[in-house]
């Protein structure tokens, strides 16, 4: 049995969680959720180093989210998953449900009192 079958789902989630907390990876991803990619086309999309970009491909390969084929000089990458993308939707939709809500209380609060 592999190891990470012998963990729980709990920490396998936060793992998988912790994969996604770069935004680097995050923006890889949402580029990715439209159509598959060149490196180079990410580079200038996202503005980091190549260095640092092909990390950040490294560790969404290893985690399983992406996939990359050479074709010709190019490597393209897409996603394993269309769930990606969902997930990515998701989260947008939470997030503006949030911020939403934070400024109906910060709104609250700046009302002044009725006498």
């Amino acid at each position: 049995m592999p190891a990470d079958a012998r963990q729980p789902l709990y920490q396998m989630k936060a793992d998988f969680f912790k994969t996604l907390g770069h935004p680097a990876r995050i923006r890889v991803l949402e580029l990715l959720s439209e159509r598959e990619h060149a490196v180079s086309e990410m580079v200038a999309e996202i503005g980091i180093e190549p260095a640092n970009l092909s990390q950040q491909l490294a560790v969404l390969r290893r985690a399983g989210l992406v996939t990359a084929r050479r074709e010709g000089l190019s490597v393209l990458y897409t996603l394993t998953s269309p769930r990606v993308a969902e997930l990515l939707q998701v989260s947008r939709e939470i997030l503006t449900s949030v911020v939403a809500g934070q400024a109906e209380l910060l709104d609250e609060f700046a009302e002044p009192p009725a006498h």
